[in-house]
């Protein structure tokens, strides 16, 4: 009996156990997982045995460069991998998360993973200004923020696709941030290829809770994913968690003990740079919040 020939394709779209793994002719096929564990995220490689014409069988995930995800006390998310670039989606209203930003932006670091402030619903002009200066200590730690309505889908296009361009960016983001009409804007066609998704997984109406990814007309690709309400960091170790925040970074190194946590050491050089302007208090207290979290879980 001959054996079947094996593919590499690319997850484009994950519903439950249902993969969609999209070939080298663009086709989109429903895959499972060899055996109970699923630990391919859209946008891994995978090599895919097929049965018959339409499904295949995962039979291995290929090296992946990242992984962006995260994980609390009860389970871990899985947003998508072998990402170049976060579009991390804000808006001027409804109000935005700091914390829940912060988080974010840690865990891209760990991963290695450039980001992008998208501050939407930049024609609300009465809500601008806060917006801007919620958003500073960010701007100063170094990320980029672009400011856009993405109503106008000319000028989203203008603002985001040179970011993009070649790369697979990731659109994260709290729920009600808009992050559906920005999709929408960089990729016409977003509700067919979605349709299309839907059909390959027989996945129905619940799909739209599912991560995809889309092509590009300009090159590139952009994932998109479920909108989030909380971001727990335990994966991360206390050095992955002092490494996610760019402005520590100068400091590093420069205490006085090897093993200084940067929360009440004397000789500690970030507190230090803490108390000469150069790290924003807020950013210092999401640290420890994010360093607390951590010990309290290992506790249990």
């Amino acid at each position: 009996m001959p054996t079947e020939p094996i593919v590499q394709g690319r997850v484009v779209a994950v519903h439950g156990r249902h993969f969609g793994v999209e070939l080298p002719d663009g086709q989109v096929h429903k895959c499972f997982p060899r055996g109970k564990k699923a630990d391919a995220a859209v946008g891994d490689y995978v090599l895919v045995r097929f049965q018959g014409n339409e499904e295949g069988v995962i039979e291995k995930r290929l090296d992946r460069k990242n992984l962006l995800y995260r994980s609390d006390e009860m389970r871990t998310k899985q947003f998508a991998a072998n990402v170049d670039l976060l579009l991390l989606v804000v808006a001027t209203t409804p109000a935005f998360s700091d914390d829940l930003i912060g988080r974010a932006l840690v865990a891209a670091r760990a991963a290695d993973i450039d980001t992008v402030i998208v501050l939407n619903k930049a024609d609300l002009t009465e809500s601008l200004a806060e917006a801007r200066a919620r958003l500073a200590p960010f701007r100063d730690a170094g990320v980029p923020i672009i400011e856009l309505s993405a109503l106008d889908a000319e000028q989203t296009k203008t603002k985001l696709l040179d970011h993009i361009g070649g790369k697979t960016a990731l659109l994260l983001g709290q729920s009600g941030m808009g992050k559906s009409t920005l999709l929408n804007a960089l990729v016409p066609h977003a509700a067919a290829h979605t349709q299309a998704h839907s059909v390959a997984l027989d996945a129905g109406k619940h799909t739209t809770t599912a991560t995809r990814l889309y092509h590009l007309p300009q090159g590139g690709d952009l994932i998109d994913s479920p909108g989030f309400q909380n971001f727990g960091l335990f994966h991360l170790d206390p050095t992955a968690i002092e490494g996610g925040f760019a402005e520590f970074e100068p400091f590093l190194g420069d205490c006085r003990f090897y093993n200084c946590t940067h929360r009440h050491e004397p000789g500690c050089a970030i507190l230090a740079a803490k108390a000469a302007g150069n790290i924003k208090p807020e950013r210092h207290a999401l640290y420890e919040r994010i360093l607390a979290e951590n010990e309290a879980q290992q506790r249990y």
